[in-house]
């Protein structure tokens, strides 16, 4: 049919919602039961990658009123499902992905070890909010699945998830940098990056694997933009974001975040707020960081978003820790370092504990946390786990051994982007330093300290640096004034945008805003920039960094 045609072609573009109307029409003029079914469904699917979730619900619901087979009745509960996955990443998502899982494997066991895997996926979101299936039994159940008749990258990321989750980091390890592996192919299927490069790049998180996470969402990205599936957007940012936040590239995170806030609004989509709980966290913002922990737990709560309370928990052990309220540090830790179907936001929390236990001398859970982190640091054998493991060792160490340690911990960072990271392991050091009494050695560590939180905007912990700095008798100097001309969250992504290229009816319709509102905006950029045209955008954006998505 003609209308089906033209909703190929519209698809290849990247044109899902003009995909869906084709579709919708095609159902409309199909007067036989079970073709108008299946052009419902169809037109379901590309509602979903499009967006429209509440539209999609509505075909589907046309589509399983009709007579389809019990393929077409399982692709419908897998669809809607994913809806379910999409609009809340909490709920019943993870049940639901299972029960299609189960019904696809006689039917198309390729499509049920991807399910098994999208059920993975939803029940990490759920993680210890679970009201049914845990992630923990999910991984079983996706470990029994029949193999795959060959190999695809969503087996071999179902097969490294599945084992790190069920079987422990010793075991899982391995598997997962052979998936990560498969996933920097050149020839990786675009259809296939869409889908999982964004769960991919979160298992890189969990085996602290900078360099993929990095690559790959950069690649995720670009590739969700072009193929319009604004579905995936959230995600894909919220991926990238991450990747700023930790290379210390604070202005590019909150742009990104911008961006994920304005798709969730007109999407009606849920998704915990993880970029501006970082940041807010990492800058130091304690009302507004408070104040959006304290919103999200509630939220997150209602509709069994676990990875969110996770997310919240780790950010008010950041947040505390950085204002130097160890005792309260602490007692956030613990919460989220609780469940360890958390992995990577575990494995932040447990270092996070580490620092407030040492610091109020409850070293018994110090040591017992340590334990815990090493069993995720020491198999993965990338610079960042091991900067991370060193500096917690040295916090329970003393003499030479805690100095050996310490640089140790700067050594492996400073071979890694992990700016953040570096930046809290030279203020470590500089105040175990100046608690020794070595003032000109703690002077050198706290300075690189202060410059680099200071230049990140990681205010709370910049302060930190200075007041150990003025206890050693050092001068601290105020910093500058922010060469961005002090941009808005908002303003630095249109610039950004602005910059490569993009007109402003292109920048209104990725950020959900009018032209209109765009040109106010880059009136009010180039004013606090002090240019005139975007050409001069181009090289002030270009000479300062940081603004790449």
């Amino acid at each position: 049919m003609q209308l089906e045609r033209s909703a190929e072609l519209a698809q290849a573009r990247g044109g899902f919602a003009q995909a869906a109307v084709f579709l919708q029409l095609a159902t409309v003029m199909t007067p036989e039961p079970l073709p108008r079914a299946q052009r419902a469904l169809a037109a379901a699917r590309a509602q979903h990658l499009a967006g429209d979730f509440e539209g999609a619900l509505s075909s589907l619901a046309a589509a399983q009123a009709g007579p389809l087979d019990e393929l077409g009745r399982a692709h419908g509960d897998l669809l809607r499902a994913q809806i379910a996955f999409a609009v809340d990443r909490g709920g019943d998502a993870a049940a639901l992905l299972l029960k299609a899982a189960k019904r696809l494997e006689p039917l198309d066991i390729t499509l049920a070890r991807s399910t098994y895997l999208e059920a993975l996926a939803a029940a990490q979101f759920a993680g210890r909010l679970a009201t049914g299936e845990d992630v923990f039994t999910v991984a079983q159940a996706a470990l029994s699945a029949p193999p795959a008749q060959a190999g695809r990258t969503s087996d071999f990321l179902l097969d490294a998830l599945a084992t790190l989750i069920a079987e422990g980091y010793e075991i899982g390890t391995p598997v997962v940098k052979r998936a990560l592996s498969e996933f920097r192919r050149e020839d990786l299927p675009e259809q296939d990056a869409i889908r999982w490069l964004w769960l991919a790049c979160r298992i890189s998180i969990d085996v602290w694997d900078f360099d993929d996470w990095d690559v790959l969402s950069q690649r995720l990205v670009a590739l969700v933009r072009e193929s319009g599936a604004v579905a995936a957007l959230p995600l894909a940012l919220t991926v990238r974001l991450g990747v700023h936040i930790e290379a210390g590239e604070p202005s590019a995170a909150a742009a990104l975040q911008q961006e994920v806030e304005a798709i969730n609004q007109a999407t009606r989509s849920h998704l915990a707020p993880y970029g501006a709980l970082l940041h807010l966290a990492w800058q130091g913002a304690e009302r507004e960081a408070v104040a959006l922990i304290e919103t999200t737990v509630r939220e997150v709560n209602s509709r069994g978003e676990g990875q969110g309370l996770a997310v919240a928990h780790y950010s008010r052990a950041v947040l505390l820790n950085g204002l130097s309220r160890y005792e309260d540090a602490l007692r956030a830790a613990r919460l989220g370092s609780s469940y360890p179907g958390d992995l990577a936001f575990r494995n932040w929390t447990l270092a996070e504990l580490i620092e407030a236990a040492t610091r109020t001398g409850d070293l018994a859970a110090a040591a017992e946390a340590l334990k815990d982190l090493t069993m995720t640091t020491g198999p993965s054998g990338t610079d960042w786990a091991a900067g991370i493991e060193a500096q917690c060792r040295a916090l329970l160490s003393d003499g030479d051994t805690a100095e050996e340690l310490y640089r140790e911990a700067i050594t492996k960072l400073q071979r890694s982007r992990v700016r953040l990271a570096l930046a809290r392991a030279h203020l470590l050091y500089g105040e175990w330093l100046r608690r020794g009494r070595r003032h000109l050695a703690a002077r050198n560590q706290l300075r690189t300290a202060y410059e680099m939180l200071t230049d990140m905007g990681i205010h709370a912990f910049a302060e930190r640096a200075a007041r150990e700095l003025r206890a050693t008798g050092a001068t601290v100097r105020e910093p500058t004034a922010a060469s961005n001309g002090d941009l808005t969250p908002q303003e630095t992504q249109i610039a950004r945008l602005a910059s490569e290229g993009l007109s402003n009816p292109e920048i209104g319709s990725r950020l959900f805003l009018s032209p209109r509102t765009v040109e106010y905006h880059l009136r009010k950029v180039f004013a606090k920039l002090r240019i005139n045209s975007r050409k001069e955008l181009i090289s002030v954006l270009g000479s300062q960094g940081g603004l790449s998505s």
